[in-house]
């Protein structure tokens, strides 16, 4: 029994021996690819590319399948990995020749009826959220496989600019593999291609070799992690488990500039900061409420205490840098609880008024801590507030459904306002907020029509103004961001927050002497 026993120790310690050989030589041909791990806030909802949308994703999607458009920020240009020129036939007609050879990862060609194809899902797919990409597109045709005609409800001089967010997906795959093309066949003509995805968990992408845009010092491999919690991003940075770590929250930043392994990296972003109040419900119907809560709020003594200095006030849609901000623009709500008081008295409510306020929790940097810091501000002003937490999931979902009728949330990658104007506050434009005024409407729908730079800026000016006045949106501040990285890893985060694998360079190891 002894003997017996004594050789099957034998036979498992053998075995053990084997699997440490076999994870070792595992290990050294894993260590000649390189992977950079970031860990990031927002989530991916679904293996269809059009079930949402949100910044990470469109970000994600862009440089693996590829969008119709690009934007090259730093230069102020619309750049194209399949468009080779594009014309302005007249006000609604826009003709577009695409590139030749443009090939997906498996070397099919990209060809018009791909973004025939891509128009349609965004516009008829049942979980399409982005639909507003496409609202002002009445029709698109392919007179051949290089040119795409399309038609535009009314003109239209910020076409490209919703079609920067045009996800381009392959008809051929879709007709083969029906909604399962998304799962099956994530082909692209991006830079990287998608390895896997796990549903708001982690999205794996790997560098498309031969790709003219990569370079040998980009990483092999790059992974989103979903990391909702900021204390959970950073301790992964400085395990490092993760290379990168976004948004790292003002009283974690002194731990991050204190390790060795790692260092801080600071970039402004373009994302506004917002609370939105529903005129489709009360108390947020009347127009004095909500220029109430403007004046309730100090986001001076927020900036200044929460964030710690990390934020740039707003005092309309915009600030500086973005396309058409007024330094001017009026009126600009100061901190006045007495004011606040009269506006809420006159709205009807002389008693004060209860209302449920609705935040993210750890999608935003101190977004749970800035709310409970405005309850104050709120009770004093007369809003008798009962705050509400939801998971992101569940909040997002009902915020995109028209059903939230008062929260603080952002609105991402925001350079020219005009999508994000018409999104958020256009009759039609999405049920986000439900705000609808003829006068904005008017006003957006000439600025977009508008092909005179100076006048279309005027006429942005104006609907901002107005915008601020009527109050749908109070509008909070920029984030400064903080950014994690580790001390291997050259990146250079972009205001956007979109994060492009090819802007991720690798730093060779110092060889030990």
């Amino acid at each position: 029994m002894a003997k017996n026993s004594a050789a099957r120790r034998k036979t498992f310690l053998a075995a053990l021996a084997t699997a440490a050989l076999t994870a070792g030589i595992g290990e050294a041909v894993a260590q000649t690819k390189t992977r950079v791990s970031i860990g990031v806030t927002e989530t991916i909802a679904s293996h269809n590319l059009y079930a949402d949308s949100v910044s990470l994703m469109y970000a994600v999607f862009c440089q693996s399948y590829g969008c119709m458009f690009d934007r090259d920020y730093a230069a102020g240009i619309y750049v194209s990995r399949i468009v080779d020129k594009w014309e302005v036939k007249d006000p609604t007609t826009w003709v577009f020749n695409l590139k030749r050879g443009v090939k997906r990862s498996n070397g099919e060609e990209v060809t018009a009826a791909d973004i025939l194809h891509s128009i349609n899902r965004a516009k008829n797919d049942a979980q399409s959220r982005q639909k507003h990409n496409v609202r002002y597109i009445a029709s698109a045709e392919a007179p051949d496989p290089y040119t795409v005609v399309m038609k535009t409800t009314e003109p239209l001089a910020t076409l490209l600019d919703f079609l920067r967010q045009l996800i381009i997906t392959s008809k051929a795959q879709h007709d083969a593999l029906g909604e399962n093309a998304d799962r099956e066949a994530p082909l692209g003509f991006g830079p990287y291609r998608i390895r896997q995805l796990s549903v708001d968990n982690f999205v794996a992408l790997e560098k498309v070799a031969g790709h003219n845009e990569v370079k040998p010092e980009n990483p092999d491999e790059v992974i989103f992690r979903i990391q909702k919690e900021a204390e959970s991003r950073v301790t992964a940075l400085l395990n490092g488990e993760i290379q990168i770590a976004q948004f790292i929250p003002p009283q974690l930043v002194g731990r991050v500039e204190a390790a060795k392994n790692v260092k801080l990296v600071w970039e402004g972003s373009t994302e506004i900061m917002f609370l939105a109040m529903s005129p489709k419900q009360k108390p947020w119907d009347k127009k004095e409420a909500r220029q109430a809560l403007a004046y309730a709020i100090d986001r001076d003594a927020i900036i200044k205490a929460i964030l710690r200095g990390q934020a740039e006030r707003l005092d309309g849609p915009i600030g500086p840098g973005q396309y058409a901000y007024d330094p001017n623009l009026a009126p600009k709500y100061t901190y006045d609880p007495k004011k606040a008081r009269e506006l809420l008295a006159k709205a009807g409510y002389p008693d004060g008024v209860e209302i449920d306020f609705y935040t993210p929790v750890a999608r935003y940097i101190a977004d749970k801590q800035i709310a409970e810091a405005m309850l104050p501000m709120l009770e004093a002003s007369g809003f008798k507030v009962t705050l509400k937490t939801p998971e992101w999931g569940t909040l997002w979902s009902n915020v995109q459904k028209g059903g939230v009728p008062f929260y603080y949330m952002g609105r991402g990658t925001v350079i020219d306002p005009s999508a994000a104007l018409s999104q958020y506050f256009e009759t039609g434009g999405s049920p986000r907020i439900g705000y609808s005024n003829p006068e904005v409407d008017k006003l957006l729908q000439a600025e977009r029509q508008e092909f005179n730079e100076p006048k279309r800026i005027e006429l942005l000016r104006q609907s901002m103004a107005l915008i601020t006045d009527e109050a749908p949106a109070h509008f909070m501040w920029r984030h400064k961001l903080a950014w994690g990285i580790a001390q291997n890893v050259d990146y250079k985060p972009l205001a956007t927050t979109d994060i492009l694998a090819v802007d991720i360079k690798m730093i060779p190891r110092q060889r030990a002497r």
